[in-house]
């Protein structure tokens, strides 16, 4: 059974790397045990325990594919494929985070040109329940102010696209206050960082917001490389669970 897991798990590292991608058809089992030097009832085992997690699709006469993961299919609820991998795979959080700063570096800069009054009053209001909420518990709250953000971009591909991605965006977020807000000077500079997002899209200042949107996301991507490298284990928190003052889940 251990080495079942193993395969399962060397298996999704593939996806993951993009050596088979989200529906493509899988290797047939002779091609697949060779590669991965195990017996094919090793392979079988590890291949049933994909599919009953979603990973993978097996139709019928035509073989298993990889499933397709697409923007909004973990809306549906907090048991999708992708969120068990980024539970299973360390490196999926630098990936979601890759992707944050990149995309909210962009919303940050067209909200900058483009929010209304309306959206300028928004971004404040969730600004300031941001500032009022504790540091430690602050994951949703952190998540809404950078929202409200991508929603005064006015750019309906951009929403579309992070809001399908709301629930592995919000583990992100959740990683950070769990791993870094209990650390007084992680926690100052990250208020700081807030607070300059939000002046800079206030003032309309388009390649100022997009610098520090983007710096922000990257430093909180280095500072949690930095707390791995230095021993200790990152601490992920399921989108539901609230994050306690350790920095663990309540229901743990």
């Amino acid at each position: 059974m251990a080495i079942a897991q193993d395969i399962s798990y060397r298996l999704e590292r593939l996806i993951l790397d993009g050596g088979l991608a989200p529906g493509q058809k899988m290797p047939s089992e002779r091609q697949l045990a060779t590669r991965l030097g195990v017996s094919r009832a090793i392979l079988r085992e590890a291949l049933h325990e994909l599919q009953g997690r979603g990973v993978i699709e097996t139709k019928h006469g035509k073989g298993s594919f990889v499933a397709r993961i697409v923007p909004g299919a973990e809306e549906d609820g907090g048991d999708s494929p992708l969120l068990q991998m980024f539970n299973g795979h360390p490196r999926t959080l630098y990936d979601l985070l890759e992707i944050r700063e990149q995309l909210e570096g962009q919303a940050a800069y067209l909200a900058a040109e483009r929010a209304t009054t309306q959206d300028l009053h928004r971004i404040t209001k969730a600004y300031a329940a941001l500032e009022q909420t504790d540091p430690l518990t602050n994951a949703r709250p952190d998540h809404n102010f950078h929202q409200a953000i991508v929603e005064a971009s006015h750019n309906p591909v951009l929403v579309h696209v992070l809001n399908g991605l709301k629930n592995l965006m919000l583990l992100t977020v959740q990683a950070s206050v769990a791993n870094l807000n209990p650390r007084e000077e992680m926690r100052n500079k990250i208020a700081r960082q807030h607070k300059r997002i939000y002046q800079a899209v206030m003032a309309r200042k388009p390649e100022a917001a997009k610098r520090i949107a983007m710096a922000h996301v990257h430093f909180v991507s280095d500072a949690m490389r930095e707390i791995e490298q230095q021993g200790t284990a990152i601490i992920r928190v399921p989108v539901n669970a609230p994050v306690s003052k350790a920095g663990v889940t309540q229901n743990a």
